[in-house]
């Protein structure tokens, strides 16, 4: 895959940032992994490290221009984070030994799953009250863990549990969105340095793949070159997207990443 169509495609690792908190983690995995289809089941392992590298720079540059008053809703969150980066930890270094097709197909289930939860179980789609008319509340300490350790080991940033999360605790998808993001830093900060310090797999010499660690550098420099600039232009001029359209492009978007590992990759 050429560079411009990584750019392309970070175009949209972008807009998945700031309008559903992804951070490019849930996009760049199947790309990852149809960029480096030559390095065959080794690519899983490589995409997901390569994605948690994407949705670090990716989150922390949406961080950095959302509005103070929208990051102030995460006050009381101090022992959230530590929990979630020491869960990202543990789910980081497991990757590296589980087999390739273990993390693919738990990404194909888990992406599934939580896209049948969300559009099964009342909360998300059909909120109890209107979003942002009750006091909302934050994410219980003791998720961190769990979250970090399940978003690290698929590459995924924890994204598509918070902000449905958030959104069940009264948060509009406006809100929980761009709250996804300081969340994500903590997850994907410990995992790319994990993934930084591992051994390159062997089929990455093989096919003259250069791999930092496991970190495929030119796939990620391609896909942030298309997303920061989206990213900025989003966060400056959002879109006015009404609550519920939002909540069912969210749901959207998961079934298609889906649909896309299903059919990408050995």
């Amino acid at each position: 895959m050429d560079v411009v169509m990584l750019m392309a495609i970070g175009l949209l690792t972008g807009a998945t940032t700031v309008l559903f908190g992804f951070g490019g983690g849930f996009v760049a995995v199947p790309v990852v992994v149809w960029a480096d289809a030559a390095l065959g089941t080794a690519a899983i392992p490589v995409a997901t490290a390569t994605s948690a590298l994407v949705m670090l720079v990716n989150a922390a540059f949406a961080t950095a221009v959302t509005p103070r008053p929208v990051l102030l809703a995460l006050r009381g969150s101090g022992a959230l984070l530590p929990l979630l980066a020491a869960g990202a930890c543990a789910g980081a270094y497991a990757s590296r030994f589980a087999p390739p097709a273990l993390a693919r197909w738990a990404f194909v289930a888990y992406t599934a799953l939580t896209a049948l939860d969300l559009l099964l179980r009342p909360g998300f789609l059909r909120t109890a009250s209107r979003p942002g008319t009750e006091p909302a509340r934050g994410l219980p300490a003791t998720a961190g863990a769990p979250i970090g350790a399940v978003a690290a080991f698929l590459g995924v940033g924890g994204s598509v549990m918070t902000v449905p999360a958030m959104r069940r605790a009264g948060h509009p998808m406006r809100v929980a969105t761009a709250l996804a993001n300081p969340l994500t830093l903590a997850v994907a900060l410990p995992a790319v340095a994990v993934s930084l310090a591992g051994s390159p797999p062997p089929a990455a010499t093989a096919t003259g793949t250069g791999l930092v660690g496991l970190v495929d550098p030119y796939a990620a420099g391609a896909l942030l070159l298309g997303a920061l600039p989206v990213i900025a232009v989003l966060r400056r001029r959002p879109p006015r997207i009404p609550d519920r359209v939002h909540a069912c492009a969210y749901l959207g978007l998961l079934a298609l990443v889906a649909l896309a590992m299903v059919l990408t990759g050995p």
